[in-house]
């Protein structure tokens, strides 16, 4: 759930931004994004394309940008510097949601074992809200685009998102031969999930000394930042409409944005995501 007190906090900074680049006189473009979303997290068997290609989902934003190259007070160009003339800033609230399930050599058919069944049982879902600006460097001249020099105008941007996340856990493992008080779903108790992940067993391999084992799930919602990089491509339809498309890569600053986050060796990396979007984007002024 997002925390109101920050998202407040940050409209406040856009809007006050927005206010001081309206009063220099540039002008504005909003515009719509959508397109699939490929969720990297601790789910699944890391760098396995079954894993990759089933946890995906689906992302949406509005996006603002504050275009230098234009004057709207004016109605004329701004003076003509390599930054009015190459960069762009762009303002999104976007939102995006993938259910997250267990792929890959660990939960195959021919796995029988109780810890196969439990991570077959084991779903998950990221939700998260996004809201943050990154800053657009378009090689080619923006003047030249907006005169339809050309049609396509390629670009590559990095910026920060402040991103709250609200994620789910379910579990659907039956326990052949259960014990005390062992539910049927309850993904909190350690009997229903891989046991590997939560060492309570002394089968299991000893905690290395000096590290204490945190339980691997958690759906508390929660907030953080994320770093955010894209390369995309601008194609003019119209005097005042372009069409956009944009691969992102964006990596969180924590690991818990899908809920879930065990500790075995091969957990190496905080949760990140691919988002391949489209999207229309109108000329205010």
């Amino acid at each position: 759930m997002l925390n109101l007190k920050h998202l407040a906090l940050v409209s406040c900074l856009f809007a006050i931004c927005e206010t001081a680049y309206s009063q220099l006189g540039f002008s504005h473009e909003i515009g719509v994004i959508a397109g699939p979303v490929e969720f990297r997290s601790d789910f699944g068997s890391r760098f396995d394309e079954a894993t990759n290609l089933g946890n995906s989902g689906i992302g949406i934003g509005i996006i603002h940008y504050i275009n230098f190259a234009y004057r709207a007070d004016c109605n004329c160009y701004s003076t003509d510097t390599y930054f009015n003339d190459h960069f762009k800033l762009r303002n999104e609230i976007s939102w995006n949601y993938t259910k997250l399930d267990h792929h890959g050599e660990h939960v195959a058919a021919n796995r029988t074992g109780d810890n196969s069944f439990r991570l077959r049982g084991h779903h998950g879902v990221a939700e998260n809200f996004d809201i943050g600006t990154q800053l657009e460097w378009f090689p080619r001249s923006i003047r030249s685009f907006q005169a339809f020099s050309y049609l396509l105008a390629p670009y590559v941007s990095l910026g920060i998102h402040y991103t709250s996340s609200s994620p789910q856990a379910s579990s659907t493992y039956v326990s052949p031969n259960p014990g005390p008080n062992q539910t049927v779903g309850n993904v909190f108790d350690p009997r229903n999930i891989y046991s590997w992940w939560y060492q309570n067993d002394s089968r299991l391999p000893p905690i290395p000394a000096g590290e204490t084992r945190q339980y691997p799930i958690d759906t508390s919602p929660r907030s953080d930042w994320s770093m955010v990089t894209s390369v995309g491509v601008r194609y003019k339809i119209g005097v005042l409409s372009d069409l956009l498309l944009d691969l992102r890569w964006q990596l969180y600053f924590n690991d818990w944005v899908d809920g879930f986050n065990h500790k075995l060796s091969y957990n190496k990396f905080n949760d990140w995501l691919i988002w391949l979007n489209v999207g229309y984007i109108y000329y205010l002024d």
